[in-house]
């Protein structure tokens, strides 16, 4: 079924992904920078009502939930938004609130923070709350994004769990479900940042019919028809490929060995390239200038397998 709603998945900025208790100190505002304005903008633009939608944060996967909420607020209203709420759900009993749901049905936007995706899997797997994002993703003009673990937590199959530098040792990275916006990806975040190019690639050779997505920091994907993927911001997309792979060992090997993989492709995109997951092509886009300091579509190119 394809669904009418829109999913935006980003790759946030600062370090609020599995690893938060590390940062649990840093409270000063400018370290809450994930939510660029390029990306936010695209998100009211992308929503029913525009300036005039209801959205609501939720504020789950944090640890600083408060000054999380705040730097949203500040920053929706500074694009004109007025109705911008924050759900601060800390446990499965708080998710299943009446005032929480009644929400969730009245809301144009939902966005999921960043902080650690486990969080989210646990605290909304199986519920009534993503039962209810669920069908409003595939039915009405609903907009979910969700940036750093929200954006990882997006896809059936969630990454919550690997080293950068131990990536391709068999055991290192861990896979569990997520929230289920989209299936045959896995989502990486802070990827080019954080040099996680190997979770993807073990992630991909453990099942190959599954795209990688790697998410560097200011960059997002628009996902229109739960297939048409558009590049938003201004950083990098990484997209790992494994339909073609060759061969690899990742099933022989012990636990603790090192992995190896053949012929897995690798595509990149920036700011207005799109990719359609359902034909496995990419559009690149020819030209893209800056004007004071906005990126511009000149022209296209034809699609590349």
């Amino acid at each position: 079924m394809t669904p009418k709603g829109k999913l935006i998945i980003i790759g946030g900025a600062v370090d609020m992904g599995s690893n938060i208790s590390a940062q649990e100190n840093i409270l000063q505002p400018n370290y809450i920078k994930f939510f660029e304005q390029g990306i936010l903008k695209r998100i009211i633009t992308e929503s029913a009502k525009h300036e005039g939608s209801k959205i609501e944060v939720i504020l789950t996967a944090s640890q600083i939930p408060e000054l999380v909420g705040d730097e949203y607020i500040k920053a929706f209203n500074h694009l004109n938004v007025t109705h911008i709420n924050v759900l601060d759900i800390r446990t499965r009993e708080d998710a299943a609130k009446k005032e929480y749901l009644d929400r969730i049905r009245e809301a144009d936007v939902v966005m999921f923070s960043g902080g650690d995706q486990l969080r989210l899997s646990a605290i909304f797997g199986g519920t009534e709350f993503l039962q209810i994002l669920k069908k409003r993703y595939q039915n009405e003009h609903f907009v979910i994004a969700g940036t750093s673990a929200g954006a990882a937590a997006a896809s059936a199959h969630m990454i919550y769990r690997g080293s950068s530098n131990e990536a391709l040792i068999k055991g290192h990275v861990q896979i569990t479900a997520g929230l289920g916006f989209i299936d045959s990806v896995f989502v990486d975040t802070h990827f080019v940042q954080r040099g996680r190019i190997g979770r993807l690639l073990y992630a991909v050779a453990s099942n190959p019919g599954i795209l990688g997505i790697g998410l560097g920091e200011d960059a997002g994907l628009l996902i229109t028809e739960g297939t048409m993927m558009e590049a938003i911001g201004s950083g990098l997309i990484i997209l790992v490929d494994g339909r073609n792979m060759v061969a690899t060992n990742i099933y022989e090997v012990e636990m603790g060995s090192p992995v190896s993989i053949e012929n897995l492709k690798v595509h990149v995109m920036s700011i207005f390239d799109k990719y359609d997951l359902k034909q496995h092509k990419l559009l690149i886009k020819k030209i893209v200038k800056i004007e004071d300091g906005v990126f511009i579509k000149v022209g296209d190119s034809d699609l590349k397998r």
